[in-house]
């Protein structure tokens, strides 16, 4: 008599290998269906549609408080072991990371062609219209602006949230947020509010390439030869005592705008580079510049450090953000208008700037019923497919290009 489990094990492994036997005809019509080959798993993460959040709440730290928590123990309890010691590690001694160096390049060269391609684009002989709203921040791009209840501007209320539309220009489509110059990121990585006129303003990927080894002649920065010493938890420099330490001492000079010659001679050098380029073409390298500069930037971020405020949209470049007290989010009352910084994303560095995904250029205006078969795309890659630019694999889903939405009279009908 065998024991009593023994019985019920061979009942479930015999229904094991029925089911097994019978799912095996699926297996093949699936590999089948793949083209003879093993299906395998998507490499590229399902993405929907973004959410905007809520004003009064704040942005999801990227870190968790807990490691944050356990990393500044660490911290204070190496500082406490060794009060006097050199730092080893760049960019935290104040050198560069080698291998980044030829990134920082690449990334700053990839936002030159991006700029020229982007602004070939809107203003160009083959101009793709971009519309933005009169009342609020929202960008459509097309001949005619959709007809989706969005608007949260100024008398929102009296035109049932209907965008008023005008014409866009590159600055809608692109909008980089600006950050302080750090003419010494170790020596000095905080401007208080005092130097809030005083220190000039740069794009933050612009500065995030310059702290990394992009020399830029408007913006002088610091260079060190060696890595600086940490005494209870300050920065001190020995490397004042050299010939070029009145170098090092020079403050930046002050800002001043780009004169417009400069600036219409390299729009003239750009136009008679790509005299010959058609539009899908210019587009396709437009929108790899633009993919090239946020994975680059990506890189970068991973040992330069770049905050923002948990409430607000601003940025800084640095170990540390800045005291300006200029913060006009929620709570900024309490915090006395200054920002709450915490660890930034590349989204943040490089904004998306999402609107809504017209596959039809001639058709009618996306209409306020049929929001929820509508799909989003930054507006840089919705620029570019429009203008013939293939759609990168990682925001089909956001733009959903499987969904068939119905006809406006029958969106009542469908469940």
């Amino acid at each position: 008599m065998p024991p009593s489990g023994l019985l019920a094990r061979r009942v479930v492994s015999g229904r094991d290998e029925t089911l097994a036997r019978s799912l095996r005809p699926l297996k093949a019509w699936t590999r089948w269906l793949h083209g003879g080959k093993e299906p395998q798993e998507e490499e590229i993460p399902y993405a929907d549609v973004p959410r905007p959040g809520r004003k009064w709440e704040r942005k999801p730290y990227v870190t968790p408080m807990k490691v944050l928590i356990r990393r500044a123990k660490e911290e204070r309890r190496v500082r406490q072991e060794s009060p006097c010691r050199v730092l080893e590690h760049p960019p935290d001694n104040g050198l560069l990371v080698p291998h980044l160096i030829k990134v920082a390049h690449q990334v700053h060269s990839a936002r030159e062609r991006f700029l020229g391609g982007v602004a070939m684009l809107v203003k160009g002989e083959a101009a793709i219209p971009v519309k933005r709203c009169r009342f609020c921040s929202e960008v459509h791009i097309g001949e005619v602006g959709h007809e989706i209840r969005t608007c949260e501007g100024p008398n929102s209320g009296s035109r049932n949230s209907l965008h008023v539309w005008q014409p866009g220009t590159v600055k809608d489509v692109i909008g980089f947020p600006y950050c302080y110059h750090l003419f010494d990121r170790v020596g000095k990585p905080r401007v208080v509010h005092k130097e809030k006129y005083v220190v000039p303003r740069l794009p933050a990927i612009l500065e995030l390439c310059i702290q990394a080894g992009v020399d830029v002649e408007r913006y002088p920065t610091k260079r060190r030869t060696r890595p600086v010493y940490s005494i209870d938890g300050r920065i001190a420099d020995f490397e004042l005592d050299e010939g070029d330490g009145s170098q090092a001492e020079t403050p930046p000079e002050p800002w001043s705008c780009p004169s417009r010659a400069s600036s219409a001679s390299a729009a003239d050098d750009a136009d008679r580079t790509d005299e010959e380029i058609s539009v899908s073409e210019l587009s396709s390298r437009t929108l790899q510049s633009w993919l090239d500069m946020r994975s680059g930037a990506g890189r970068l971020m991973r040992k330069y450090g770049v905050v923002t405020c948990g409430y607000c949209p601003d940025v800084q470049v640095g170990p540390k953000g800045h005291k300006v007290r200029m913060c006009k989010a929620s709570k900024h009352q309490q915090r006395d208008g200054q920002h709450a910084w915490q660890e930034a994303t590349v989204d943040d560095l490089v904004p998306p700037n999402h609107v809504w995904h017209v596959r039809d250029a001639g058709g009618a205006p996306l209409a306020n019923e049929l929001k929820r078969y509508y799909g989003k795309a930054p507006a840089v890659v919705e620029l570019c497919v429009r203008g013939g630019a293939p759609v990168p694999a990682q925001y089909r889903s956001m733009m959903r290009l499987d969904v068939v939405p119905p006809a406006r009279d029958e969106y009542d009908l469908v469940a």
